[in-house]
């Protein structure tokens, strides 16, 4: 089947913005789309709202554009800390997800942040400071500092110990 060309009513992740003309397959128009009144069938009546819906998407953008400024603002240059357990290795168990970051973010700063909002590719599996793009809206970026810390300080101190270690390694090939 072909595609459907539609009306987007509200913006849709990867597909349009509000008051865009859209090509959409007929499996995705009939599942999503249409029943979560995010399109609409592009037809002569709905081409006339086009005008007013790409308008009234002009305003919020600008709105969007402004609360997103300030939010970056606020955001930019924080720092926030996570406490992870880890084996006697220095692997953590588990990971640091989007998820988690958006959360930490929030109890540290009270700005309302998504996890869709944290640009991560794989959760976090490293102990140390880590950089995090933040995209929020209407194409703003932050960066934030994360910092993954052990939950056992003295961890810290005796990872470092065996640091010194490696060059009696070499004493080895000469006996």
């Amino acid at each position: 089947m072909a595609n459907q060309q539609l009306l987007l009513i509200q913006d849709v992740e990867g597909l349009g913005r509000s008051g865009d003309i859209v090509h959409a397959r007929p499996g995705y128009v009939r599942n999503f789309l249409l029943p979560g009144k995010y399109a609409v069938i592009a037809s002569k009546h709905a081409l006339r709202m086009q005008a007013r819906l790409q308008e009234e998407r002009r305003k919020q953008a600008v709105l969007d554009k402004q609360e997103a400024d300030a939010m970056a603002a606020a955001l930019t240059g924080i720092t926030v800390s996570t406490i992870v357990k880890v084996d006697h290795e220095g692997h953590m168990y588990g990971s640091v997800s989007a998820h988690d970051i958006a959360d930490l973010i929030q109890a540290s700063t009270k700005q309302h942040v998504e996890k869709k909002n944290v640009v991560l590719p794989q959760a976090l599996k490293q102990l140390g400071t880590h950089e995090i793009r933040l995209k929020l809206k209407e194409g703003v970026v932050v960066t934030i500092t994360l910092d993954i810390v052990p939950e056992d300080p003295k961890f810290i101190v005796a990872k470092a110990a065996p640091a010194p270690e490696a060059p009696a390694a070499t004493e080895t090939p000469e006996a």
